[in-house]
């Protein structure tokens, strides 16, 4: 009984520290020092939530640019089921998932005779990529500025405009927010 007594008080401290004062620290220094990233990397357009910095949505008006193509379980880049195809290189439902994809760019703009960016036809590892390759972004651009009835220099700068840089300078690639680069061209148009 003497040991029963200082353990559970023992246990009734550690459990209000470190599930209750800790947990409550770390989120009020994250909410300062990083408020963005804690309410989810929020992308706004006009005062409502349009999407997020971090999870790719699907496009294929072909006034947008195309991101990444998703498989996600349920519908396209649904956050709440991330996985890949787990399609291999020799897999033929690879194969035939790629050339569909390739067919819908060709069939999108015919004119492009270039090759298609890798980019757009392979899903990431999460299947929620927001990003794509500003070689896949200026592979877009001629088509999006015929829909949109621009000219394509207008649409390469908003593009070259919108190209990250590596993170840090060496992690990573330069990429292009599939998002926010298409709410800069419906603000562009407006």
């Amino acid at each position: 009984m003497s040991l029963i007594r200082p353990a559970a008080l023992l246990l009734l401290v550690f459990t209000v520290i470190t599930g209750l004062v800790y947990p409550a620290a770390i989120t009020g220094i994250a909410r300062v020092v990083f408020p963005s990233q804690t309410r989810g990397s929020l992308i706004e357009d006009n005062g409502r939530v349009v999407g997020s910095s971090l999870i790719g949505q699907p496009f294929d008006d072909p006034r947008y640019f195309w991101g990444r193509p998703s498989t996600t379980a349920g519908h396209p880049n649904n956050a709440a089921a991330s996985t890949g195809s787990n399609q291999g290189p020799l897999n033929p439902a690879l194969h035939d998932a790629v050339a569909a994809r390739v067919a819908a760019l060709r069939d999108a703009d015919p004119g492009n005779i270039a090759p298609v960016p890798v980019d757009l036809v392979t899903a990431s590892g999460s299947g929620l990529d927001p990003h794509i390759s500003p070689a896949a972004a200026y592979f877009q651009v001629a088509r999006v500025a015929h829909t949109r009835g621009v000219s394509e220099d207008a649409v390469r700068s908003l593009v070259d405009a919108h190209v990250e840089a590596r993170t840090f300078g060496l992690l990573g690639e330069r990429r292009v927010n599939v998002l926010c680069l298409n709410l800069a061209l419906d603000r562009a148009a407006r």
